[in-house]
Parts: structure tokens; C-alpha cells; sequence
């Protein structure tokens, strides 16, 4: 009896161990890729800001971009929210400007119909 339980204790063991270790392998699948890159390959790829929300009022124009609240002219680390529309923001550095598009995926096309309405 004693040595069964010795047994069961040793079996219990060495499962608990083996769930613990194969817990670690496993990946967050919520995590950005960016996260997932180990070291220097992380490193490489500049951060690229992303337009999350656009306010704009006739007493008040700002944007959320990576979380954080930029009203127009205002610094966004070191650069310059100087232009807002309902779907774009447009930051500054120095004499660069970087376009931030609320819906990046999205692309207008014109569509003219062959036929007139009547």
C-alpha cells in the first residue's frame, strides 16, 4: 500500500513538471509580432505609430494615437500633430511628415456608373 502510494506520489510528480514545462513553450497569440522577435530583429523595426480615434468639433480637434491624446499642434514625442482630418492625422519632424490613416486597409476608388439614372 505504501509502495503504491510512494508510486502515485512519484507519478504526480513528474506530471505536474512536464504540464509546467510545456506551459512555457507556448506563445500568446494576442501578442503583437513585434513582441515575439527576439532581440536585435525587434530592434530593427522603427515603431510606426498607429490612428486610433479622431475628435474633431468646432471647439476642439485631437487625436488618439497609440493610446495617448494629441490635440492639434501639440507634440507627440518628438513630433507634431499639425494637421487632422475625420480619417488622417499628420505628424511632423523637422521638415518630414508622416500620414497616420485611421482605416489604413481602406482604399477610396471612384466609381462611375455606365449608365445614367433616370
Amino acid at each position: 500500500m505504501v509502495r503504491s502510494l510512494k508510486l502515485l506520489l512519484v507519478v504526480l510528480a513528474s506530471f505536474s513538471v512536464t504540464v509546467v514545462a510545456s506551459a512555457q513553450d507556448l506563445r500568446d497569440p494576442t501578442r503583437p509580432a513585434i513582441a515575439s522577435m527576439q532581440g536585435s530583429a525587434a530592434e530593427e523595426l522603427e515603431h510606426v505609430p498607429v490612428l486610433q480615434s479622431v475628435l474633431i468639433s468646432p471647439t476642439r480637434k485631437f487625436a488618439v494615437i497609440d493610446g495617448k491624446t494629441v490635440r492639434l499642434n501639440a507634440q507627440f514625442g518628438d513630433q507634431v500633430l499639425v494637421k487632422l482630418t475625420e480619417t488622417e492625422a499628420v505628424l511632423k519632424r523637422g521638415r518630414e511628415l508622416q500620414v497616420l490613416k485611421l482605416f489604413p486597409e481602406v482604399d477610396k476608388k471612384i466609381v462611375r456608373s455606365a449608365k445614367k439614372m433616370n
